[in-house]
C-alpha cells in the first residue's frame, strides 16, 4: 500500500499535468470563421490613414438548406450572405491582386465583434454592431469538387490547386 506522500505526489503529479492533450496550454483564444463561397467583386487596394496598404474584397456565401416548396411545389433560391473581408498581409495582398469576381475561394479568417459606439447615429456604422473579419488563409478553387477537402489534403494531392496561408 502507498504512503500518504506517496500518494500525495502521484496525485499532484497527475493534477498538473493535462489530461486530453499533449501540447501546452495557450495563453489566448481563438475566434475563427470559415466561408466557402465566391468572390463578390474584384479585391481592392485600400490605403489606412495611416499609410498602409490592404485589400478589401467581398465573398458571397449561400445559406444551406434552401426553404422548403411553397404551395405551388417550387423551392425559392436560398438566401446569400455577404461578408467583406480585410487583408492587411503583403504575401496574401500579392496573390489577392490576381483574383477576379467569380472565384470560389475558401477564407478563413479571424473575427471581432464591435459594438455600436453610443454617441453615433444609429443609421452610419459607427451606430451599429460590427464584424470585422481579418484574412487569415485563402485557398482559391480551380475545380469545383476541391472545396470538401481539408487545405492540408488539397495541398498534397491537387497541383492545380492555388494556395496562400498567413
Amino acid at each position: 500500500m502507498l504512503s500518504f506522500t506517496a500518494t500525495r505526489r502521484v496525485l499532484a503529479s497527475r493534477s498538473s499535468t493535462r489530461a486530453f492533450s499533449s501540447t501546452p496550454s495557450r495563453a489566448y483564444d481563438l475566434a475563427k470563421l470559415t466561408l466557402i463561397g465566391r468572390v463578390g467583386k474584384d479585391p481592392e487596394l485600400r490605403t489606412t490613414k495611416a499609410g498602409h496598404d490592404y485589400y478589401h474584397y467581398s465573398v458571397v456565401t449561400e445559406n444551406y438548406p434552401s426553404p422548403p416548396p411553397g404551395p405551388d411545389g417550387i423551392r425559392p433560391p436560398s438566401p446569400k450572405t455577404w461578408h467583406s473581408i480585410l487583408s492587411f498581409q503583403a504575401n496574401a495582398n500579392n496573390y489577392l491582386k490576381n483574383v477576379k469576381k467569380g472565384a470560389r475561394v475558401y477564407v478563413e479568417a479571424g473575427y471581432e465583434v464591435r459594438d455600436p459606439d453610443p454617441v453615433a447615429d444609429a443609421s452610419t456604422p459607427q451606430g451599429q454592431r460590427q464584424i470585422f473579419l481579418r484574412h487569415g488563409e485563402f485557398l482559391s478553387f480551380l475545380h469545383p469538387a476541391l472545396c470538401c477537402l481539408s487545405s492540408l489534403a488539397v495541398n498534397r494531392k491537387y497541383p492545380d490547386l492555388v494556395a496562400t496561408t498567413i
